[in-house]
């Protein structure tokens, strides 16, 4: 695959950054796709290895050496054609995945991985520069229609997948654009939404129908929840009108953290901070949260925290602080120990970069007041991991200056109204209960109705929402058909 001497000749090059002090005042996108001569060399550096790991590495099982070669060797349509069997959206995963194949490279046993995630970035974007990227509308209609309840990647890929076999598709979503935390959760630094915008084109051409601003089950939602519905239709009423319904409305009651102060004014889940921002830049409505000036602190290592890193920077805040409760991971893992898998490193994301210190094995304890209701200082301690469990270090107390903190410690589980509506059952950490083995693979105690994505395996990668989502329309188009020919 690639050149076989490639990867002794050519070093990983990896995708270039607008500078910091340019990115920093606007919201788009600043990532420097390859070129095509240097995507050429980074596919060239593809092993012929034997066992390509990668492929297992990836959720979605990308032939990743195919379309590596096939950049190599200049053939960028048939790469797009080899990268969409298995991806229905590699320019979101291209963007916004953080390549678990990479980690499972054969290179990256003892030196730096195949730039995959590059590549796949740089062979999307040529595909749509192209024109290569059409409807590809069923020639046969079903009669059966399907009910998706969540545009997020689940919803979406399952949608594509079904509509393309001739299924009358319906995607509801409460909020007042398409996309789920694609759209409004996620920074348009990070995923610009034209990039989503494109796909529902696409897809509507196709023949799916899209109902933003629709909230299916109870309307009364948990704090911290989005929802922009001007309309509710009840689970029943879905189940009446649809052959078949998919819930992938993701996971989404955040995290709290129940300590004192916490009811001051300026301490927010990391959403409510995102999501109006979103909103900012897309519709032109106002962030009501604004942290220019303040002093930021954000409680959480995962994904959401860099967002809130990048966006108060934007915002022109006086100082940005990043606690992590687990220690300090090493800046380089012990390959012999943790390849293939994903492993324990640090990691630091561009949002890192403009502007933030990091502090790790943290403890929030509490918030401190200004006497008005609002937050002036965080109270913590700082922690000692000992077999796994985490022992507060006597006497190291501190106190820090913060005018606004942003809770990103993940998401608990799915609202459970929408569950209950439709009398799923849930498993031990309250997701809707399905399995993937056996018989009956994505499908919960209610007759035809299936879960995939978040709202069934809990939060995790936009890539495991895309398998989850063509793994589920291949179950339901046998559910309505007896059969599929759709792929798994």
């Amino acid at each position: 695959m690639g050149k076989p001497t490639g990867f002794l000749e050519y070093e990983r090059l990896s995708e270039a950054y607008a500078p910091v002090e340019q990115r920093l005042k606007h919201y788009k996108e600043f990532v420097v796709t390859l070129s095509d001569e240097e995507a050429a060399k980074q596919g060239a550096r593809c092993m012929d290895c034997g066992i390509p790991f990668c492929n297992n590495g990836c959720p979605v099982n990308n032939i990743i050496p195919d379309w590596n070669d096939l950049v190599y060797r200049g053939n960028w349509k048939e790469a797009i054609e080899v990268l969409h069997s298995t991806n229905n959206f590699p320019d979101f995963t291209g963007r916004i995945c953080p390549a678990p194949c990479e980690a499972a490279c054969t290179l990256n046993i003892n030196t730096d991985a195949v730039g995959i995630k590059s590549i796949e970035h740089a062979i999307i974007d040529k595909a749509w520069a192209n024109g290569w990227v059409v409807p590809q509308p069923s020639a046969t209609k079903t009669g059966k229609k399907v009910a998706i309840v969540g545009s997020g990647p689940a919803g979406l890929a399952a949608a594509q997948q079904l509509a393309r076999v001739g299924h009358d598709v319906t995607v509801f979503e409460k909020s007042s654009r398409i996309g789920g935390l694609l759209g409004f959760g996620i920074p348009d630094f990070k995923l610009d939404k034209s990039v989503i915008d494109r796909r529902v084109e696409q897809m509507q051409a196709e023949g799916v129908t899209f109902r933003t601003q629709v909230l299916i089950g109870d309307k009364n939602l948990p704090a911290g929840i989005n929802n922009d519905a001007t309309e509710t239709i009840s689970a029943d009423q879905l189940k009446a009108d649809f052959d078949a319904v998919i819930l992938a409305a993701g996971s989404e009651v955040p995290r709290d953290l129940p300590v004192p102060g916490r009811e001051l004014t300026g301490i927010h889940a990391a959403l409510e901070f995102l999501i109006p921002q979103n909103k900012e830049v897309q519709q032109g409505i106002a962030n009501p949260i604004n942290v220019k000036g303040k002093h930021v602190v954000v409680i959480g290592g995962g994904d959401t925290g860099p967002d809130c890193v990048g966006t108060s920077n934007r915002h022109g805040a006086a100082s940005v602080t990043q606690f992590e409760l687990m220690p300090m991971p090493p800046e380089q893992e012990n390959k012999a120990l943790t390849w293939p898998n994903w492993p324990y490193k640090l990691r630091t994301s561009s949002s890192h970069d403009e502007g933030c210190t990091r502090d790790f094995a943290v403890a929030t304890k509490g918030f401190v007041g200004d006497g008005q209701g609002n937050v002036k200082a965080l109270k913590a301690v700082r922690l000692d991991w000992k077999d796994g469990k985490m022992v507060e270090v006597a006497g190291s107390e501190f106190e820090l200056p913060c005018d606004a903190a942003f809770l990103a410690m993940g998401f608990t589980n799915p609202v459970g109204s929408l569950l209950e509506a439709f009398g799923v059952d849930k498993d031990a950490r309250n997701n809707a209960k399905a399995t993937t083995d056996g018989e009956g693979c994505y499908r919960t105690n209610v007759d035809k109705v299936f879960a995939a994505g978040d709202v069934r395996r809990g939060q995790s990668l936009v890539v495991w929402a895309i398998r989850e989502g063509r793994q589920a329309a291949r179950e339901v188009d046998a559910f309505l058909m007896g059969s599929s020919l759709l792929p798994r």
